[in-house]
């Protein structure tokens, strides 16, 4: 199938206004438009063909930036429902249309999503949470049952969500407590950078996770623990949440895009054999400048989430280099996570300006095409 098709997203409310209709539709660059016929009082040969080469581009730019977006879904740590669902569509034998179905409202990207919104998926979601941020060396218990609920049914991994975790937490805990080896003494620095992550890391869940360490009634193990898996939790999810969030507004984005795009393709074509050519031409300038408007908010909503990564990825660069240096004995596991963190950070930083070189551009071409139909 030929790439003369296009698709859309977004990732601001603002951006997101409007978008897309209630069921699946095919979007403008999901099929190739003839070019009308030139009634003899319209331009006609040369710019008629300048006129289709230029619609060609912009679909076909689109088309690939499209499923670019697929596929990076597809390769990303985003729920496996989602990521299943990515590349089913990116190997689909139908090509660029199944990769329009993918993108449209209720298809296949929403019913993936509500599908990982599931009570099952979601305590599945947590079990492996669990594993990716509980040492066996700080919390053996509940590592071990985390990876059993793991390799058990549904039923199982639900009883841990339940109970399990806060039973297993509870005896690591009392095993740590029991342990003078193992007794972590709270010195007041310690406390005191706690505190200054509760009230100024860029991630909300490591936020919340510092504050629950220095409640009222808290004490050193509770501090301890923030150290132990606390911190590392709160991480995991405040780069979940900005996985989701990107990828909810690439979607929107591009079914915004799709329509506006079929619309000023729509519009352009109307100047051919118009009544009012002059009334026509502005209604066409005026659909472009909406492609033009829209990727621009695109481009600029991506700008600020590429910031967003690169202040975590910064953050997380200092919180390692930090550990490495210090023989404080609460950090001793935080130096490799922080790494990680880092470096996964650094690549959303990346795709983040990958997009925005996108929308960047396509706002270009609109305002191109904006400028073309109304000279």
């Amino acid at each position: 199938m030929s790439r003369t098709w296009w698709a859309a997203k977004a990732l601001t409310v603002g951006v997101l206004a409007g978008a897309g209709a209630a069921a699946p539709v095919a979007p403008a660059w999901a099929q190739a438009r003839q070019p009308a016929a030139v009634s003899a009082d319209e331009p006609s040969g040369q710019q008629v063909s300048q006129s289709s080469d230029e619609l060609s581009r912009i679909r076909d730019t689109a088309a690939t930036q499209a499923r670019e977006r697929v596929r990076a879904i597809a390769m990303s740590y985003l729920p496996a429902e989602i990521r299943v669902s990515a590349w089913n569509a990116l190997r689909s034998s139908r090509g660029d249309e199944a990769i329009a179905e993918w993108f449209a409202p209720g298809g296949g990207y929403d019913f993936a999503k509500q599908w990982a919104s599931s009570t099952r998926a979601r305590n599945k979601a947590f079990c492996e949470r669990v594993v990716r941020t509980h040492t066996r060396e700080f919390s053996p218990e509940v590592r071990r049952a985390a990876e059993r609920a793991l390799r058990g049914s549904a039923a199982d991994q639900a009883a841990f969500v339940k109970t399990g975790y806060a039973q297993a937490k509870e005896k690591d805990r009392a095993a740590r407590e029991a342990d003078a080896a193992h007794r972590q003494q709270i010195a007041d620095r310690d406390r005191d950078f706690v505190r200054s992550l509760a009230e100024h890391d860029p991630g909300e869940q490591v936020r919340v996770a510092a504050q629950w360490a220095l409640r009222d009634g808290a004490g050193g193990e509770d501090v301890a623990e923030f150290f132990g898996y606390g911190w590392m939790s709160g991480a995991a999810l405040d780069l979940a949440g900005y996985r989701m969030r990107v990828a909810d507004a690439g979607v929107g984005q591009h079914r915004v895009l799709s329509r506006l795009i079929e619309k000023a393709e729509a519009a352009e074509a109307a100047v051919q054999g118009s009544a009012d050519a002059a009334k026509a031409r502005a209604e066409a300038g005026r659909a472009w400048k909406a492609v033009a408007d829209h990727a621009g908010a695109a481009h600029q909503a991506w700008l600020a989430e590429q910031a967003a990564a690169a202040a975590q990825a910064e953050n997380w660069k200092k919180i390692a280099q930090a550990a490495r240096e210090t023989t404080d004995g609460l950090w001793k596991n935080i130096a490799g996570p922080a790494e990680k963190n880092q470096d996964a950070w650094a690549r959303e930083h990346q795709q983040a300006g990958r997009e925005a070189a996108f929308w960047k551009g396509m706002s270009d071409r609109a305002q191109d095409a904006e400028s073309r139909v109304t000279s």
